[in-house]
Formats: structure tokens, sequence, C-alpha cells
């Protein structure tokens, strides 16, 4: 009976893994965790990727690919999540944003929670890399390393199919109606400098700061891109009408669906390039 109970102990532990989230703090994983919930669009796309999307149990008010995910229950966002119904879902695992305000409040419930938001590509990769550990899969650093590659080998490629007349121009990009505007140091920051265009939002701003309006105007970017939810606001803004990308019709707007697949740091940066890409060519052959 004895070599049983160790038998089985060992088998138990042979997958045990400890991870170390953006807070610093370890998690100690000891089976592969079957009820996952993410409160960031961006990590319910990286389950999905890496071929977990089944073990989810719920998401954030925001995730909605692959399709699958659009029915799962919805337990809202960054600063009201429905702690009540994440509890009745009785998750084994919860991936949230070290920002969400309900980690603390969670981890006082016993929920294990790995912390993880990124913001540029270096923190995507490892994100993956971690994500697939936690998730116990088999060949886990091969499936990660695999899908990062496929990525970086994308990106490398791209810059050859920029049209030329684009190549090294000057770019605002606008994240969110809020003002939100994504800097050189950021992983869109990082997609467009791939792609040969000259951000003029540096990166001492930080990754995602708010600019104010006349900061862009005496930048005069050529080329701007935007949600197509703020065209109408931005064409009212002081002094916009000057700026030679709006003078040259060098705008790109992005619909709802490509904006998500342009903010969100995870495995559809690879779907985000040839968003980019496609911009590129409409105002280059309008």
């Amino acid at each position: 009976m004895h070599k049983w109970i160790t038998l089985l102990l060992l088998i138990s532990t042979a997958h045990a893994i400890t991870l170390t989230d953006d807070r610093q703090v370890s998690l100690n994983i000891t089976v592969a965790p079957q009820r996952i919930v993410t409160l960031l669009p961006s990590l319910a796309e990286t389950v999905c990727v890496l071929g977990a999307c089944d073990r989810l149990v719920g998401t954030d008010r925001y995730a909605n690919w692959p399709e699958s995910v659009k029915a799962l229950p919805k337990l809202g966002g960054l600063d009201d999540l429905q702690i009540e119904s994440l509890v009745r879902l009785k998750p084994d695992l919860v991936l949230a944003p070290r920002s969400s305000r309900s980690i603390a409040r969670l981890t006082q419930l016993g929920i294990p929670v790995l912390a993880l938001e990124p913001q540029n590509q270096a923190d995507v990769q490892r994100v993956i890399h971690i994500v697939a550990q936690a998730l116990i899969l088999p060949n886990a650093e091969q499936k990660a390393n695999e899908l990062w590659q496929t990525f970086v080998q994308a990106q490398a490629s791209a810059k050859q199919r920029v049209p030329l007349p684009m190549q090294g121009q000057s770019v605002y990009f606008e994240a969110s109606t809020a003002g939100y505007v994504a800097t050189e140091a950021s992983f869109i920051g990082e997609l467009l400098k791939s792609l040969t265009l000259n951000n003029i939002v540096p990166s001492s701003l930080g990754s995602f700061p708010q600019v104010n309006p006349e900061f862009v105007v005496r930048a005069n970017p050529q080329i701007i891109m935007i949600g197509e939810t703020s065209v109408k606001d931005f064409t009212q803004r002081p002094g916009w009408s000057r700026i030679q990308a709006i003078q040259k019709k060098h705008v790109c707007t992005f619909t709802r669906e490509q904006g998500d697949v342009l903010v969100r740091p995870g495995p559809r940066m690879m779907d985000a390039i040839d968003v980019l890409l496609n911009c590129l060519n409409q105002i280059n052959h309008p």
C-alpha cells in the first residue's frame, strides 16, 4: 500500500511547475487546470491558439475570438469584475491583467491567479510561454516557440510588402476613443517600425499615453491610423485640418473587428501585420 501511495504522489507531481507572473508573484501549479477564466481578450486568444479553448469557462466582457468564446459567461472588465459570478464557475486558474483591481480579492478567496499584461513584443513572447507552461501542455515549450517563430517570420517578411512610397513615413496611431495612442515602445509601435514607419509618439511617454491633440498638429504625421468610431471626432479637432495626412487623405480607419486585432497583444499580431499592410496599400492606391 505504501508503494502505491508513493507512486500516486509521484504521478500527481510529475508535471508540477512554479511560474512567476508580472507582479513577481510565484504560483505553483501541480495539475493541468481544466476550468480557466481569462480577464483580458488576448489571454483568452492565447489559451485558444495553444489548443486549450475547451478549458475556458469564462472571460472578460470584451473577449470575442475565436467564435466559441462568445458563448462563454462574461464577467465584466477591469473595474467591474463580477466576482460572485466568477466564483460560481469554480475556476482552477484565473489569467488576469496586472492592472485588475480584483486580483487581491481573488487571491483572498483562494483562487489561483496569474497576472499577465503584455505591453511590448518581448512581453507577448514571455506571456505565451508562461501560459503554455501553466496549461501543462505536452511539449509546452516547443508549442510556444513554434507559435512565436511563426510571428517573427511573418514580421520579418512584411517589410518587403510595404509600398515604396509609404516606406519611412511618419505615423500617428490612435488606439482608443479615449485618446490613448501607441508609442514606439508598444507592441503596436514595434509592428509599425517593422513596416519602416516612424512613430511620432516617442517611447519616453510610455507605451499607451494620452497626448494633447496639439501635439499631433505640431508633429504633422504623414499617415494617421484610427478607429472608425473616432473619425467624426478627429475631423473636428482644432488644427487637424492642417495635418498633411488629412490633407492628402492618408488616413486609415479600422473597423471594430480590425481594431480588436490591432490592439490585442497576443497571437493574432500576425493578423495585425496584414491589417496594417492593407491600410498602407489602400492609401497608396486610393
